[in-house]
């Protein structure tokens, strides 16, 4: 008996199917990269004239010629760069003469009956106020005392009367400490100088961006630590008021 043949199926291969969907996602590509490329011109200038209005293509030069949209409004905006705008050198321009700060420091104590807590003397890195840590401070700790309170609040009238940066330092002698709240001396200065700070800054409403503190530990003694006088001596927060001049650079 003969075989019969298969009988070959009608159409276009199955094959087809496939290159067909993917020849149509191609092309759509394509639409779609042609139809992003094209710039639509009102909505270019739209965009263009909302930067004007920022002021933005008025002080720079454009290849791009706009309109001025100033003189739409009937409005003139004030060049930044012109001369007497923007300046370099901060907005503070009025410089304080140190030494005559520190005339006007001693007399600020002496007047408020501070020379026995506090001494003012003059360096480059300005005028220096050196407060003892007995009248501040019990030992090892860095809470303010009920009593030093007072004379704080004078240092924060004189220092709410000019406008230099203030750097508050805090110093201690070279005995080690090692307890929870201060595991070296380095946590102890660092704390007392901020404990300053705050109540400088809380309690005469000053800027506290004026202020840094620091802590220096036992490393900057000013006497060596050989007796207990010298060593009450080392044990001391210092508030500097800050020659403007002076770099923090040349200290290293």
């Amino acid at each position: 008996m003969k075989r019969r043949r298969r009988q070959q199926e009608k159409g276009a291969p199955k094959w087809m199917v496939t290159f067909s969907d993917m020849m149509t996602l191609i092309l759509v590509f394509f639409i779609l990269l042609f139809s992003m490329s094209v710039v639509d011109a009102q909505k270019f200038r739209a965009i263009s004239e909302s930067f004007q209005q920022r002021q933005v293509f008025e002080f720079f030069p454009s290849a791009i010629e706009f309109e001025n949209p100033s003189e739409e409004f009937g409005e003139e905006f004030p060049n930044p760069f012109d001369e007497g705008g923007y300046s370099e050198e901060g907005s503070n321009t009025d410089e304080v003469d140190m030494d005559e700060l520190l005339e006007e420091v001693q007399e600020f104590l002496e007047v408020n009956e501070m020379n026995d807590v506090i001494s003012a003397t003059r360096d480059d890195r300005g005028v220096v106020l050196v407060l003892q840590e007995r009248t501040l401070f019990e030992t090892a700790e860095a809470e303010l005392l009920n009593s030093a309170e007072p004379f704080l609040e004078k240092v924060g009238t004189l220092l709410s009367a000019i406008p230099n940066m203030v750097k508050v330092e805090g110093h201690t002698d070279s005995r080690p400490i090692s307890n929870f709240r201060y595991p070296s001396n380095w946590e102890l200065s660092g704390a007392r100088a901020s404990s300053v700070i705050r109540y400088l800054v809380e309690t005469n409403d000053l800027d506290p961006k004026r202020f840094i503190a620091t802590g220096y530990g036992d490393t900057r003694p000013v006497v060596p630590n050989t007796t207990v006088e010298n060593l009450q001596l080392n044990r001391r927060v210092v508030i500097v008021i800050s020659d403007p001049t002076y770099s923090e650079e040349d200290a290293f």
